[in-house]
């Protein structure tokens, strides 16, 4: 029997899907075409320009998930059609969210586990968005029940993500960003005398610096912000930004006082589909306590057929990634993700090792104590011979994504790059990643590299 297209032509089944005619031609661009085609044709035309993709297993430059269990991919395609907006309609996965908040709240030590308030985003990004909008309105409260102005606000951090650049811009807050002191990786307590005031609504903590993948010492952050209150009466709360660190230190570090443990830490964000191993759109905020929320950010929604209470940037986002993350809290447990992390900081401090030994590379962090992560600067940039966006050029020939870029503007003269070990990427795969290091800076030296001859595989 034969197939049959709006157009009225007979489509033998048996046709290669490469002889159809959609095949012989390029792709509609600009817009969307006048009939139907095979749903087999599409697929394979997509996924052939797709290929065109770097491969995601050698993105070492994100700190997304990019490897899922098959059982992930079952809930994924389960939960497709769910709206995680739509509580009413969908309440077990609304009860999936609100055990993923309460376990996230023990894990970070909540001294009200199982009633805190928090929710699931889009992202760490967003998260952080709210957890900055909840220190805000705190601020503004605070200031006009003493009658004082509330229109010039501003938030204190070190080196942040672009996400809080982008909650300074949009909801009208100075953000002062504290520079860089010479050797220093992230925010350092001393510095913040000098920047904090009335107006600051909050610092941001970094735990995972993006640039350097190092923690910022957040207990010791708190304890000057403690003296200042002393000094100054100023009480100003502590947002720590977990983006990566939130599913790292519980597990490698557990000792690390960084969370709720501290009472000046009112607000924790972090990304699930970072180190939390979810497949990506889902981040995390969790408050200290129900109160640290103010209940006019809280909007109740009632056309979806229940009254909901909703706290997001956006409105509709899909439901499978919070199953997702909830599959892989009792999948792996603690000390599953303690498994995970131990061997990918091995991996990491095994490649430190390599790239430390070759000659022309300087290590900024070694893969100890914070993220399963290493970065590195040019010793030498002026007698190196090459640059390191050269290097990232001569590893994307290989596939590699390692990127380079330099420090924040107080030290851009500083360019690094920055590998990242997530869960799927193996120490074989870092053992490649280093020949191929070595094989480029030969290539771009014109000669070998300083290092002893590479070890064998062990375990």
């Amino acid at each position: 029997m034969a197939l049959h297209t709006t157009d009225g032509e007979s489509v033998d089944p048996f046709t290669d899907i490469f002889a159809l005619p959609v095949s012989d031609e390029a792709l509609p661009k600009y817009q969307m075409p006048e009939h139907r085609t095979s749903p087999h044709a599409v697929r394979a035309l997509i996924r052939n320009e797709l290929a065109l993709d770097g491969n995601a297993s050698q993105n070492l430059a994100t700190f997304c998930t990019t490897w899922a269990e098959p059982e992930v991919h079952d809930l994924m395609d389960e939960c497709l059609g769910k709206n995680m907006i739509d509580k009413d309609e969908y309440p077990q996965t609304a009860q999936i969210e609100s055990r993923c908040v309460h376990i996230l709240a023990d894990l970070w030590n909540s001294p009200q586990g199982e009633t805190t308030m928090g929710c699931s985003t889009t992202g760490s990004s967003e998260a952080a968005m709210l957890g900055g909008l909840a220190l805000k309105w705190r601020w503004r409260q605070r200031r006009q029940a003493e009658g004082k102005p509330a229109d010039k606000p501003n938030l204190v951090c070190g080196p942040v993500q672009v996400c809080w650049e982008k909650f300074a811009r949009y909801f009208d807050v100075e953000l002062r960003q504290v520079p860089l002191e010479k050797g220093a990786t992230g925010l350092r307590p001393h510095q913040l005398r000098e920047y904090v005031d009335e107006n600051t609504i909050g610092v941001v903590a970094i735990l995972g610096v993006t640039f350097t993948c190092d923690y910022e010492p957040v207990r010791e952050i708190t304890a000057e912000l403690d003296l200042i209150q002393a000094d100054t009466g100023l009480d100003i709360p502590v947002h720590v930004d977990a983006a990566s660190g939130g599913f790292i230190a519980p597990f490698l570090d557990p000792g690390l006082v960084w969370d709720f443990r501290l009472p000046r830490v009112a607000s924790i964000n972090a990304s699930g589909h970072k180190y939390g191993m979810a497949p990506l759109g889902v981040g995390w905020v969790i408050w200290r306590s129900a109160e640290l929320l103010p209940q006019e950010l809280i909007f109740k929604v009632n056309y979806l057929g229940g009254d909901m209470p909703t706290f997001a940037l956006n409105f509709s986002r899909p439901g499978g990634e919070i199953v997702a993350q909830y599959y892989n809290l009792l999948r792996y447990g603690k000390q599953g993700y303690r498994a995970i992390y131990e061997t990918a900081a091995r991996t990491a401090q095994s490649l430190g090792q390599e790239v430390a030994a070759m000659g022309p590379f300087t290590l900024l962090y070694d893969g100890h104590g914070a993220l399963p992560a290493v970065s590195w600067t040019l010793t030498d940039p002026a007698a190196a011979g090459f640059t390191l966006y050269d290097l990232t050029e001569r590893l994307r020939m290989r596939g590699w994504q390692v990127p380079a870029y330099p420090l924040p503007p107080e030290r851009q003269e500083t360019v690094i790059q920055r590998v990242l070990i997530r869960h799927g990427i193996s120490r074989d795969a870092i053992a490649l990643l280093a020949k191929d290091i070595r094989t480029a800076v030969d290539h771009l030296t014109g000669g070998p590299t300083h290092a002893a001859a590479q070890p064998g595989f062990h375990h």
